[in-house]
């Protein structure tokens, strides 16, 4: 989730369009300063040195009648949310030739004039649309990355400018991909209920009808991708977030024991990674994952972030079945005061979900 303050500024151009013409110099606004831990890291350009992230087959945890299979799966969830905070997601679902038509349109959208993109750019004072990284203060620097970011649900929250406003294609597989993804985050979240052993139907009211929004991704090839960083190291403060890579190119990495590991996808898997309401919800039992995006140097990397997050007239903090034998260690707060809270801050590791310890 990002948004801005009145005071915020949007960098106007595209990268997109920056680096056709051969770039000899990064800006200096692009330029960030490695962390430590990435020096334990190869090639940002790497292949075979990303690690596979665990699985969950969604199937197998929905059809299977066998109790202690079951359970087996369930608990086999249980360690994921605990020790890793992300997984891929198998056996979805959906179906592939909605998979295939949202890449597609999406691709074909990053293909259009840039003029046509600039349509929906980001208004002051906003966060939604097409644009780059809303930025904080003058010294803030900025991901190596043009972002498309829309809030799709409740319906009415839709800005009249942006989704309404898209070529038709790509709105029509939108909305099909929008539903269909809905879809599997209720009964990710109910599973993930039951397998922290708390109200299954509790947690899926407190997600009815909340707060849904996309962010497809574009990073453009830079030619010292080691200087840059494609999206700067956060953890979501949603309760899920599904994202799907577009064109196959790799990038996205996870923090696990203090160290950035690099991760590859599955062939038509989700990758689920858990939002600071789950950690949370969960009274800090699951992890939300801190995650990054690092950049290459001769393709572009395409991906769609869709997040999921509770109704605005719902109450964010430990879920009341987890405090019978343990004192909360987070703070409850209004689903609206706490968006806002979180879309006034520059993103920056957890620092969020540290505001909401008490």
């Amino acid at each position: 989730m990002e948004m801005a303050s009145p005071q915020q500024v949007q960098i106007s151009c595209s990268i997109q369009e920056m680096v056709k013409n051969p770039i000899h110099e990064i800006p200096s606004k692009f330029l960030v300063n490695p962390e430590p831990a990435a020096a334990q890291i190869a090639n940002p350009n790497f292949t075979s040195s990303s690690s596979p992230l665990p699985v969950v087959d969604m199937a197998a945890l929905v059809q299977e009648h066998d109790k202690m299979m079951r359970s087996s799966h369930l608990d086999n969830l249980h360690s994921i949310c605990k020790e890793w905070g992300v997984f891929q997601l198998v056996n979805h679902g959906v179906e592939t030739s909605i998979l295939e038509e949202v890449k597609y349109e999406i691709e074909e959208f990053y293909k259009l004039p840039v003029e046509d993109r600039l349509r929906y750019k980001v208004r002051p004072g906003d966060v939604e649309g097409y644009g780059q990284t809303v930025i904080h203060s003058a010294h803030q620097k900025v991901d190596w990355a043009d972002r498309f970011y829309i809030i799709t649900n409740p319906v009415s929250r839709r800005k009249p400018h942006l989704f309404p406003l898209l070529p038709m294609p790509l709105r029509e597989g939108l909305e099909t991909y929008l539903s269909a993804l809905a879809n599997v985050s209720k009964i990710m979240l109910g599973l993930i209920a039951e397998a922290l052993k708390i109200g299954k139907t509790e947690i899926q009211e407190m997600f009815e009808d909340g707060m849904q929004s996309i962010r497809v991704n574009y990073y453009p090839p830079c030619p010292e991708p080691d200087k840059v960083i494609g999206l700067t190291p956060h953890s979501d403060a949603d309760g899920i977030t599904i994202l799907l890579q577009v064109n196959g190119v790799e990038g996205f990495q996870i923090k696990k024991n203090g160290v950035w590991m690099p991760t590859s996808f599955l062939p038509e898997a989700f990758v689920i990674t858990l939002g600071d309401v789950i950690e949370i919800l969960s009274n800090g039992v699951y992890r939300s994952v801190e995650h990054r995006a690092v950049v290459n140097s001769e393709k572009e990397r395409i991906s769609i972030a869709m997040f999921f997050n509770p109704k605005f007239q719902a109450e964010v903090g430990p879920a009341p079945a987890l405090l019978a034998h343990q004192k909360p260690i987070f703070k409850t707060l209004g689903m609206e005061k706490y968006v806002t809270y979180f879309f006034s801050q520059r993103l920056n590791g957890k620092t969020f979900l540290d505001y909401m310890k008490i």
